[in-house]
């Protein structure tokens, strides 16, 4: 386990701005006031599924249309003009109604608790073990808001992705993007986190689980588990949490970007070569 440790941290500290320049939280940083970042932060993890290129290009299409301040935007948003705005929206399975309705969603708990992170308290316990109960109330909370502004009518029409853009641990998800939201704003500022929120605890974060996450993990003997859900990402993190029990999801930018920037897919053993993780990877050990 202490291989392990030392690679994990190793490769902690050898993370990058070119890595940073590589990710949806780039868009964050682009911003200096707190509550800037948390607006951008909701927005930038929202649509941070599909390839890296996609998300990045799909992120550069709305942040060019929210000015010099995101948080000024939300509160002045109007949802007839965003709908004419973002009429020709699309990222995969949301369309322009969704971004508008996320736009509201954004709106409303800004106006109803001053900030996306006092709403998000609202659910939140400090003696919680991670932040499962206080997601799924999180979730709750922003689907039963008013999006009629922006539909037309009471309810979110099922026809609508909105409700994939606020997965629920009840479900099973594993809430990838909720969580990489959450390490963003709660993690201590370090160059690449943002630091902003107080009252939830680092050590009750739950690592972000996508493909590069979720097989890398297997690689390394963090989980056993074959679907990327909910009790996996809470393995992962359990495992996480015996190298550094304050602060357990420090890891994951340094190993997400092992695929995402450096190219890791188990497949091509050339990257194994110059890969940091080399000599404690069961992949590596079995080609």
């Amino acid at each position: 386990m202490s291989d392990i440790r030392s690679a994990l941290d190793a490769l902690y500290a050898s993370r990058s701005l070119l890595h940073l320049d590589n990710d949806p939280l780039s868009f964050c940083h682009r911003y200096h006031d707190p509550l800037d970042q948390e607006i951008a932060a909701v927005i930038a993890s929202s649509f941070a599924y599909g390839s890296i290129a996609i998300i990045l290009r799909t992120l550069e299409t709305v942040f060019s249309e929210l000015g010099r301040s995101p948080r000024n935007f939300i509160e002045h948003f109007n949802p007839g003009s965003g709908l004419r705005t973002f009429s020709r929206f699309k990222h995969r399975f949301n369309d322009g109604r969704d971004l508008c309705a996320l736009f509201s969603a954004l709106q409303q708990m800004v106006r109803q608790a001053g900030s996306v992170q006092a709403f998000f308290l609202k659910g939140h316990s400090a003696t919680d073990r991670d932040v499962s109960t206080s997601l799924n109330h999180y979730t709750a909370a922003a689907l039963a808001l008013d999006y009629s502004a922006v539909f037309g009518s009471e309810g979110i029409p099922p026809e609508s992705y909105l409700p994939f853009l606020f997965p629920a641990p009840a479900s099973g998800s594993a809430c990838k993007r909720l969580c990489m939201l959450l390490r963003w704003v709660v993690r201590p500022t370090d160059g690449i986190d943002l630091g902003l929120w107080n009252g939830i605890a680092p050590a009750q974060l739950i690592i972000p689980v996508d493909t590069h996450i979720s097989r890398i993990s297997r690689y390394l003997g963090l989980t056993r588990r074959n679907s990327a859900d909910w009790r996996m990402a809470q393995e992962i993190t359990a495992a996480l949490s015996s190298f550094d029990p304050a602060d357990p999801v420090k890891y994951d930018f340094s190993l997400a970007h092992l695929g995402i920037s450096d190219g890791c897919d188990g497949k091509d053993m050339s990257r194994c070569i110059s890969c940091q993780i080399a000599p404690i990877c069961r992949q590596n050990r079995t080609k």
